[in-house]
């Protein structure tokens, strides 16, 4: 991402009704499948700011991915300070143990890589049998804006698209679905109308704003929910979810 970014996330990312539905979108489908002890070790790939692994740091050990400057030196004090450790690595080449996590989230991360597949091979690799990986990516090229450009987007997937990327050995696939469904349409609009008219240089965008407090809590409802839905497989989407569970 560009560098700048990271603080912007950081003022937003606690309480925007997107990045703080999408932490309870991945609490919710890990609680589907497993119970962490305090011994499991969840690993956030892509650790960013580190909001999830210091929620997450209240039921189990955390451990953070990162190769940015900008994201360690928001995320390390704040990952220490609830007992965490980050490791400044590339995803391709991760100097850990084999199968020494319950759980690892890549959480918007994997559109960022030339390597997507190889990424996730490894971070399949740092899973014990029967731990879970929980994946999210953007989704369909028509929403491409200059948001993918400022956070350095390769590409956004479509769900076919997602799926060969999942389609790992020794990978069962428990759930993958198109997801911020209910919110595609106005998304959709304000991204397409970026695209004819750009924003004047300097100008803010939606994306970095909080919204007023009902409205954020309803946008994070309308995401939260359907997301939540083992059942609901929408044609489109704004993002794509996936849930992996590693056979052996």
């Amino acid at each position: 991402m560009n560098p700048d970014e990271y603080d912007k996330l950081a003022r937003i990312d606690a309480t925007h009704w997107f990045y703080s539905g999408k932490r309870i979108v991945v609490r919710h489908w890990i609680s589907r499948y497993i119970r962490l002890e305090p011994e499991d070790v969840l690993i956030d790939a892509g650790a960013g700011t580190g909001t999830l692994l210091v929620e997450m740091a209240r039921y189990c050990r955390v451990i953070g991915l990162d190769n940015f400057e900008e994201s360690l030196n928001i995320a390390l004090p704040r990952i220490q300070a609830v007992g965490g450790k980050i490791i400044k690595t590339s995803l391709a080449k991760v100097d850990l143990p084999d199968s020494c996590a319950r759980v690892v989230t890549l959480l918007d991360v994997l559109e960022h890589l030339d390597d997507d597949q190889g990424a996730l091979r490894e971070m399949v690799r740092l899973t014990r049998p029967q731990g879970l990986l929980i994946l999210t990516v953007p989704a369909l090229k028509m929403l491409w804006s200059d948001w993918d450009v400022a956070l350095h987007h390769r590409r956004r997937y479509t769900r076919s698209e997602f799926l060969r990327l999942v389609d790992l050995p020794g990978v069962e696939l428990l759930h993958c679905a198109y997801v911020n469904s209910l919110l595609f349409p106005p998304i959709a609009l304000v991204r397409v109308f970026r695209r004819f008219f750009p924003r004047p240089p300097g100008a803010a965008r939606a994306e970095d704003k909080i919204p007023p407090a009902w409205l954020n809590s309803l946008l994070r409802q309308l995401f939260v929910r359907p997301a939540c839905w083992g059942w609901f497989h929408p044609p489109v989407g704004v993002s794509l979810l996936a849930v992996l569970r590693r056979a052996c």
